[in-house]
């Protein structure tokens, strides 16, 4: 992953000025949904670059030691190798971008990856996954357990109240300890934007959260009612945008929850290209969350190489 964001004093002058233009932001996103997508060999090729940005997420009650090991293979190998040779990309090394569980599973995950010999990386959520609502001293102490025990990537969760009540410095001042308590692990701050109430309150939430030194902003924890849309993504992307104007700092966006269809994964693709240019459209700086997309991605691949859908014996690891 890049280099990481460092931060910057809070600028609660600049916060206190934001209002976004709700109705602007709606067009905006209508013309990507409106949107034509691209096709044959060149969707086969946009689908594939999809697939090095996912992380590959469980995050159910159900989870065991087991269906973490299917996991981290699926990530190894994300695309059967016969239809990746059709399309001369076997011996590229295509894996998705991150596997990412809850704290309990990182040994496991970490444990999985380091017997195939893959270094792809282990995220974990962490602070009260999904709801933020637990002590700050257990949030902060949940952080340092996942990177002891191998999480080189944080998801954390802010405390929903305190944007809602406008509690900007304490927002920045918790973020910040999560910063310091994740050491060398890179930082990749939720926002559950369904939650904040407004647009306005989602740039001013992903503002704080990169001022205290974010290296990812992330929609959602994919349990909120609503998850990753268009209009919260153009705000996200536009105050990314906005931050690197004024630092010279580059922060991540990462789309999760309701992503499935591998023609969402291009439509979001289309986004982050057109609203913040091409070198943002790396796994050092783009992620999709997500647990069923992958499937789609490779039923589409296969339709493309064959000529026809697969049954569900043709993919059975998806």
């Amino acid at each position: 992953m890049s280099a990481r964001n460092r931060g910057t004093e809070l600028d609660l002058s600049w916060i206190s000025k934001i209002q976004v233009n709700q109705p602007a932001v709606l067009r905006r996103a209508e013309q990507i949904q409106a949107r034509r997508t691209v096709k044959k060999e060149w969707q086969a090729a946009w689908l594939l670059k999809a697939v090095t940005f996912i992380d590959l997420t469980t995050l159910s009650g159900d989870d065991t030691s087991s269906s973490i090991q299917r996991l981290c293979y699926k990530a190894k190998y994300p695309i059967r190798e016969d239809l990746l040779k059709s399309l001369n990309m076997h011996d590229k090394g295509l894996t998705t971008a991150a596997v990412c569980v809850y704290p309990a599973r990182v040994c496991d995950a970490v444990k999985a990856l380091k017997a195939s010999g893959c270094t792809i990386p282990v995220a974990s959520v962490a602070t009260g996954f999904p709801s933020g609502q637990t002590h700050l001293k257990t949030r902060l102490e949940e952080i340092r357990l996942a990177v002891e025990d191998g999480a080189t990537e944080i998801d954390v969760v802010i405390n929903r109240t305190l944007v809602l009540t406008g509690q900007w410095e304490a927002l920045y001042d918790e973020i910040r300890q999560f910063r310091k308590a994740c050491g060398d692990a890179h930082l990749k701050t939720i926002l559950a934007t369904g939650e904040l109430g407004s647009l306005t309150n989602v740039y001013k939430a992903s503002m704080i959260a990169m001022m205290a030194g974010s290296d990812f902003i992330k929609t959602s924890t994919g349990k909120e009612t609503v998850n990753a849309t268009f209009p919260v993504a153009i705000v996200m992307l536009r105050a990314i945008r906005d931050f690197f104007w004024k630092t010279g700092n580059k922060v991540g966006f990462k789309p999760a929850g309701g992503i499935r269809s591998a023609k969402d994964s291009l439509a979001w693709l289309s986004l982050v290209k057109e609203e913040l240019g091409d070198e943002w459209l790396t796994p050092e700086l783009f992620r999709i969350g997500a647990s069923t997309l992958l499937s789609d991605i490779e039923r589409q691949i296969y339709h493309h190489v064959t000529g026809r859908y697969a049954a569900y014996h043709d993919l059975p690891m998806s």
